[in-house]
């Protein structure tokens, strides 16, 4: 399903740069809630997230001409958002306070609920806030986004290596704190 996904949104760039506006709206519709939701996490402000995001298709339309790969467009617009909203944190001078915030499980589906119970995931979610953000962040793209390994180091701006030693820290630390609270 990612795959067709990936064929579509390139066929929708090559489109726009040919010239057809309709195809801009198409990838608009397509990413825009998802972008708003993505950088909401890190400004926990939904006026903010709209303007990062805004912020955010200016400078893909200025750059989509120049984009290599056309079927990597979702995680290119992502990373944009990611860093916009990364900017927009370290000018506010409130960084590390924001990002100690962020919530990774913002919203489980019902289900997850029943199976799991509500205690189980409050100390999930408590203990995913207690890692480094930089775990946090790759765990939520991994996981919650379903970004593989080489779209979230295009999105982080890091070494796959790095993304897998992440998320490996990640695991680890969080089986640490999980099987302590038993």
């Amino acid at each position: 399903m990612k795959k067709i996904s990936k064929v579509v949104d390139g066929l929708l760039v090559l489109q726009y740069r040919a010239g057809d506006k309709r195809a801009l709206d198409l990838l608009i519709r397509r990413y825009h809630k998802k972008l708003c939701r993505h950088a909401y996490r890190y400004t926990k402000d939904k006026d903010t997230a709209r303007d990062v995001v805004q912020e955010s298709w200016k400078r893909a339309i200025n750059g989509i001409s120049k984009l290599r790969e056309p079927n990597t467009f979702g995680s290119w617009i992502m990373t944009i958002v990611t860093r916009k909203a990364l900017d927009y944190l370290a000018k506010k001078g409130k960084e590390r306070q924001r990002l100690k915030e962020f919530h990774f499980l913002e919203k489980q589906p019902a289900d997850t609920e029943n199976n799991y119970g509500p205690e189980i995931i409050i100390s999930l979610r408590r203990a995913i806030e207690s890692l480094k953000t930089d775990h946090q962040v790759v765990l939520k793209l991994f996981y919650t986004e379903s970004y593989s390994l080489n779209e979230i180091s295009e999105i982080t701006g890091v070494s796959v290596g790095t993304v897998k030693s992440r998320l490996f820290h990640a695991r680890e630390k969080l089986k640490t704190i999980l099987n302590t609270k038993r």
